[in-house]
């Protein structure tokens, strides 16, 4: 019976949701807001009739719409786009968020809310909508719009803040407050998890996700993709966090290996189906009652989010350097909230630590803002045109030297070779010491779980601790060694930087060598103590310390070249699944010239033993190298034609190319490079 009333459940919501795309479509309103509506008409709080009344159905539908809608997010986000958004964005989030944030929380005290409620309003308010932006820029033909990069590159950063703000509510709403140590430990924690996951699946998931391709079965990619979502959500919820951060995490991943153009084909559908099921749900949630009781503060919170992010986000873009017209489109495109205020909410509801009425508050500010973004997004190229024609000279003058003069420093920073080299190791130092914390904070619950099993036996107590931490030890050895070794290295970057031979002299040398050492020794010193204090809970007595001590020295010694062997392959690995991207599809199928009598076909072989066996088209990056491109394979007889980025080229295909005689020719040089020089 159970299982009849959960597919009627379904299927009522189905329904509803493909009527709503359609009388959307038809009146040019974001389909967000009509799936919000239809949710809402059906909804168990929405008289005469009780379409859906099980509770247990409409959560359980939210949870699936969470995980795909967050995995989906995470598949478009790309950590290598981290490299690109650049300071503007991080600067702009972080004022944003942090603005909202507080006026989120000030605006919640105001209307007598209480100390949890105002927390929430103002994580709620502090994000703004991924979704609702694609889509109103998509139809306003501005996706490749300048200003537009930037709005990206700030919800990529959000989304990063984002899942920083879901750690920290969960232990929020589970203490009811969260002492300065409580956040340091929390962030620590969270910091290893995604140092791990991120490591970890950059290493395996994309050798995983090839070994799948390698069978060419649309299904099994499917599968396994989905299987790593619902299984990395699963690791996430065990370890006390959000099934959303599982979800979005592996899917940034994903995004990282060759097979992404393909993966995001098959995820389309899913996706669009459980978004529908995921804001119908939402819906659902919401009481008419609250909404009418609750009208004035809806209005308020709608203006001071979209006043509040419009201000916020100029502020913060120009403030970094942006020029005044850019960041008035910027702010004016964020001015919204949308699906990572759900889940924030949804977050508050499932804790039991918000007020009934804090949930269809959100949902009610998140469509009001999202009716007017489209608006704002068209009215903003008039803002910043009234700027241009309307500001007073002096002020234009003031904000366009500022600008100027953020621009050179950006343009500095960038030049000085030694700080960036100083920057990479810092941030390779830190990398290794979260790896090596993740190892020890495992230690103490390993400890708890194993000790009462080992209870009068010799290896309990004291004899467990040594083992526990020189197991520890050994497993932290690639990265004690490699923290050893950069801080050798950071100790010379540090000496040539900070001592020129223009002052120094002839005592240059000597100076250097003194610094960097010393640098060195402290570093050192500084890092035997860290590791002291992250094994604090599992040290064993001293004498004990001493002789596990002198084994991992011993280890270090025998293992040191596997180590860093081992450490240079996972350091490899990861840096080719970055560099194994493939180009972006209009860059693999961009248009062909307008002076079609300038180009040529050609067919060139792949010989036995060439280098371009087993890649992808997307790969080697035909197009963007050469100019040329592939329109067809003829493999033992049978022809692909237009093949796609994600097509492995084969020894003995026969490669069909388009192009002019100079870019053809340059396609023949690429493909018959000899190995390591191609590409």
């Amino acid at each position: 019976m159970h299982h009849e009333l959960f597919l009627q459940d379904l299927a009522i919501v189905m329904i509803v949701a493909a009527l709503a795309t359609l009388l959307c479509r038809q009146f040019k309103q974001p389909v967000v807001l009509g799936y919000i509506l239809a949710g809402l008409i059906i909804g168990p709080h929405t008289p005469p009739f009780t379409f859906i009344s099980s509770e247990e159905t409409i959560k359980t539908l939210a949870e699936l719409g969470i995980v795909f809608l967050m995995f989906c997010l995470g598949l478009e986000f790309s950590l290598g786009k981290l490299k690109e958004v650049g300071v503007t964005a991080f600067i702009a989030a972080f004022v944003e968020i942090v603005a909202m944030l507080w006026i989120g929380y000030e605006l919640g005290r105001v209307f007598g809310w209480s100390t949890m409620d105002s927390i929430f309003l103002g994580a709620i308010l502090s994000i703004s909508s991924t979704t609702i932006i694609i889509k109103a820029l998509e139809g306003l033909g501005q996706m490749k719009e300048p200003f537009a990069k930037v709005i990206f590159g700030i919800l990529i950063v959000e989304d990063i803040i984002a899942i920083v703000l879901l750690a920290l509510l969960s232990g929020f709403a589970d203490k009811g407050s969260l002492a300065p140590d409580d956040v340091g430990f929390t962030v620590l924690k969270l910091s290893c998890f995604l140092g791990v996951l991120l490591v970890g699946g950059l290493i395996l998931v994309p050798r995983f996700i090839n070994y799948v391709a390698r069978f060419r079965s649309n299904e099994m990619l499917l599968v396994a993709v989905l299987g790593l979502c619902f299984g990395v959500s699963l690791l996430a919820v065990k370890l006390g966090y959000s099934v959303a951060l599982g979800a979005f995490l592996i899917g940034a991943i994903i995004a990282e290996t060759r097979q992404i153009i393909k993966i995001e084909g098959l995820m389309h559908p899913v996706r669009d189906l459980f978004s529908a099921v995921f804001f119908v749900s939402i819906g659902l949630l919401i009481d008419p009652v609250l909404i009418v009781k609750y009208a004035g503060p809806i209005a308020i919170i709608s203006i001071v989010v979209i006043v509040g992010k419009v201000v916020a986000c100029s502020f913060g873009c120009f403030a970094a350097g942006n020029d005044v017209r850019s960041s008035v489109r910027v702010g004016m495109g964020l001015a919204q909230i949308g699906e990572f205020s759900f889940i924030i909410a949804a977050l508050g509801v499932q804790r039991g630590v918000t007020s009934d009425f804090l949930y269809p508050i959100a949902v009610a500010v998140s469509a009001v803002t999202t009716l007017t973004t489209p608006y704002l997004l068209a009215f903003s190229g008039t803002a910043a045109d009234w700027y241009d024609h309307r500001a007073p000279a002096p002020l234009r003058t003031f904000l366009d030297a500022y600008g100027q003069w953020i621009s050179q420093l950006y343009q500095q920073r960038g030049n000085n070779m030694g700080m960036r080299l100083l920057r990479k190791l810092a941030m390779q130092i830190g990398l290794n010491l979260l790896l090596i914390t993740a190892i020890f904070l495992v230690a103490p619950f390993l400890l708890k779980a194993v000790d009462h099993l080992l209870t009068g036996l010799p290896f309990s107590g004291n004899g467990l601790k040594t083992l526990l931490w020189l197991g520890a030890m050994i497993l932290s050895l690639p990265m004690i060694i490699a923290v050893w070794r950069k801080m050798e290295a950071m100790g010379m970057l540090v000496a040539d930087l900070c001592i020129r031979e223009s002052v120094a002299g002839a005592q240059t040398e000597i100076l250097r060598s003194v610094l960097s050492r010393t640098v060195y020794i402290l570093g050192t010193a500084i890092f035997i103590l860290v590791l002291l204090g992250l094994s604090s809970t599992i040290l064993p007595s001293w004498r004990a310390l001493l002789v596990a001590g002198a084994l991992v020295i011993v280890a270090a010694a025998l293992l040191y070249r596997s180590s860093v062997k081992l450490y240079a392959k996972a350091q490899y690995a990861i840096q080719q699944t970055f560099a194994q991207k493939p180009d972006h599809p209009e860059d693999s199928h961009a248009a062909l010239p307008a002076l079609l009598r300038e180009a040529k076909l050609e067919t060139f072989e792949i010989t036995p033993g060439s280098h371009m066996a087993g890649k992808l088209i997307g790969e080697i990056r035909m197009r963007s190298l050469t100019g040329a491109s592939v329109v067809g394979i003829d493999r033992s007889g049978q022809s692909i034609i237009n093949p796609g980025p994600d097509e492995e080229l084969a020894e003995r295909d026969q490669v069909l190319l388009i192009g002019t005689q100079s870019q053809l020719e340059a396609a023949r040089r690429l493909l018959v490079a000899p190995v390591g020089g191609a590409g």
